[in-house]
């Protein structure tokens, strides 16, 4: 197999984390060597070399988090509102607003600070900003958004680029001194800040070049235009103070309006005063985004663990657990086999070719001549052949580890987990194979420290957490078969928490680039802790599971699918079966994807329909 580019690990890491930082899991980063952009979410960022030089990953960096803050901190529909009509009082209009969100990430997170230190660099040297002698030379945009950003930030400008700066700085600051100071209180207000730039701009004498503002900031109630200047569009200096004061004012609402910011990072760019909703822009709220109101609470995460399989047993006892396996479950192989090869042959004709029929140009149909000879006035049909879209696909395999499934169910689980990966991987679709349980009986570490600690009332989930990466989506099948014999291990089973299973492996996948992303659970049971049922409500992690599958099913992209071994998981999934043995998991995993696949055909085959519902809930025969 080829190997991997080196740069495109890094590539990853950086679209999950302007993914993460912009709170869009939706949001689809591509790199190319056009100037970076964003349009919707779609977010394109430089094109890194495959070397990957230290200031080039600074430069991608600060690209990538320069649109995430912008999608997090920005609305575009505020934004209309109030830029200006110019070209040249919008362009300095856009500089600033941009200074604004991106001071939003220096003054909050240090390493984001430097990448964006970094791609101003690059942005600047692009602009040639660095040669300017005069002020043609530098065009005012650019250098009002850097000093925008210096009065929001403190920081001054890169040092290649002050001798520009410095050409416009003593015009700037004798024109609207006084009301770039005002900036740094309005930095979290974007409609404060629009206004304060609006007025900025005028200071810059481009009055005529603005829209009226009775028009744009629909404050005239009365339908009366503000006053304009007589003289080249000029601001008095009594409405220069009518403006500063009414910008004051309602700066003064909104923050009273705001109440508490949750950390630095967090902000509602809401107005409380003025709900205007048809003018923002409507964001489905993230999973798990109102978790505090469960009254799930976790003692300590101190003692939890997300591990590779191969951190828990040495390569020889791996290789031995496999061959067990193998053995164990030669019998069922070729079962499981014909099933994956079902599955194979179903995915591999949807990435074939299609025909349309009955169209008047194309290809001659053979098949439908017969009928011009029974009625010779019948025209002839034509057909075309058409390519079929398949979009990139991602499957999670999150395997209940728990004490329940020891002996054939584990067993069975492993190897069809093992078949399917394999299968999946040869028709393009990436695997990833994970499994949870906890580190100890009764409670471990977690509940010794809650003992030594007093024993606290209510102190919510007490058991250390165990999460293991037995394959990850990005893994060849051939490097991680070896981890799934680990299943196998004696003492590695233990107790079961869902909920935050679940939650892990969600994220793992939301953080995917890939179109498509499917979560399958495979588990015999409810989730039981003993340590943890034994001070809490007895249906305490049940309760939880339940609020994590309703936001996973009603908030996120990711389609979610279950199996229950022995276990009614129904009652909690929408798309679920329950098998009776596990001698049947073969079968109903391969049934479950080809359902999903079936559905994406459906919708493919009518894009302007809406998505099949998900097929009724059921409970596999014996």
């Amino acid at each position: 197999m080829k190997p991997e580019n080196s740069a495109e690990p890094f590539k990853r890491a950086v679209g999950t984390a302007v993914r993460a930082l912009a709170g869009e899991p939706e949001l689809e980063v591509n790199f190319s060597a056009e100037q970076p952009g964003l349009r919707g979410l779609k977010a394109r960022l430089p094109l890194p070399s495959r070397n990957l030089p230290p200031e080039e990953i600074a430069i991608v960096r600060g690209a990538g988090d320069a649109q995430a803050l912008r999608l997090a901190y920005h609305e575009e529909a505020v934004h209309n509102q109030f830029k200006p009509r110019s070209a040249e009082a919008s362009a300095i209009f856009d500089a600033a607003e941009q200074a604004r969100v991106e001071a939003i990430g220096t003054l909050t997170m240090k390493g984001v600070a430097g990448n964006l230190a970094a791609q101003l660099e690059s942005r600047a040297s692009t602009r040639h900003l660095a040669k300017a002698r005069t002020r043609d030379e530098a065009p005012i945009a650019d250098v009002v958004g850097m000093i925008v950003r210096e009065k929001l930030t403190g920081v001054a400008p890169p040092e290649s680029v002050r001798a520009a700066v410095d050409l416009w700085r003593p015009w700037i600051e004798q024109k609207a001194g006084a009301d770039l100071a005002k900036l740094e209180g309005a930095l979290r207000d974007q409609k404060a800040f629009a206004k304060l730039t609006r007025t900025i701009i005028k200071d810059f004498e481009m009055g005529d070049d603005l829209a009226d503002e009775a028009e744009a900031e629909g404050e005239d109630q009365s339908g009366e235009a503000e006053p304009q200047a007589e003289e080249g569009g000029e601001t008095t200096e009594s409405q220069q103070t009518e403006t500063s004061e009414l910008s004051e004012s309602e700066e003064t609402t909104d923050s009273e309006a705001e109440g508490e910011i949750r950390g630095e990072q967090t902000q509602d760019l809401s107005d409380a005063h003025e709900p205007d909703e048809s003018l923002r822009p409507w964001r489905p709220e993230l999973p798990f985004s109102n978790q505090d109101s469960w009254g799930y609470r976790i003692y300590t995460t101190q003692f939890d663990e997300i591990v590779e399989a191969t951190d828990l047993c040495d390569p020889e006892e791996l290789t031995r657990l496999r061959n067990f396996l193998d053995q164990q479950l030669a019998s069922m192989q070729g079962v499981v086999a014909r099933l994956a090869n079902r599955l194979q042959r179903f995915l591999m004709a949807q990435q074939n070719r299609s025909w349309e029929f009955d169209l008047e140009e194309g290809l001659l149909d053979t098949a439908r001549l017969p009928r011009i000879i029974i009625d010779p006035m019948h025209p002839l049909s034509f057909k075309r052949e058409t390519d079929l879209q398949f979009r990139d696909t991602v499957v999670t395999l999150l395997l209940d580890n728990s004490g329940s499934m020891r002996g054939r169910p584990i067993m069975v689980a492993a190897m069809c987990a093992d078949i399917l990966a394999r299968t999946l991987e040869r028709c393009g679709v990436k695997t990833e194979i994970l499994g949870f349980t906890t580190r100890a009986w009764k409670g471990g570490q977690s509940r010794e420290k809650w003992i030594a600690d007093g024993k606290p009332a209510q102190p919510g989930r007490l058991n250390d957490l165990r999460h293991i990466i037995y394959k990850s989506a990005d893994d060849p099948w051939r490097h991680a078969r070896r981890n799934l014999g680990l299943m196998m291990r004696e003492g590695l089973l233990k107790e079961n928490i869902d909920g935050e299973a679940l939650m892990w492996a969600h994220q793992r996948l939301a953080g995917r680039p890939e179109q498509r992303r499917v979560l399958m659970v495979i588990s015999d049971g409810a989730p039981v802790d003993d340590s943890t049922l034994s001070v809490n409500s007895g249906n305490y992690l049940e309760r939880h599971l339940r609020h994590v599958i309703e936001d996973i099913e009603s908030k996120s992209s990711v389609e979610l699918v279950a199996i229950g071994i022995g276990h009614d998981v129904t009652r909690y999934y929408r798309r679920a079966v329950t098998i009776v043995d596990a001698e049947q998991l073969g079968g109903a995993m391969t049934d479950q994807l080809i359902s999903l696949f079936v559905e994406e055909k459906a919708h493919l085959a009518h894009p302007g329909h809406h998505r099949m519902a998900p097929r009724r809930r059921r409970k596999a025969a014996a």
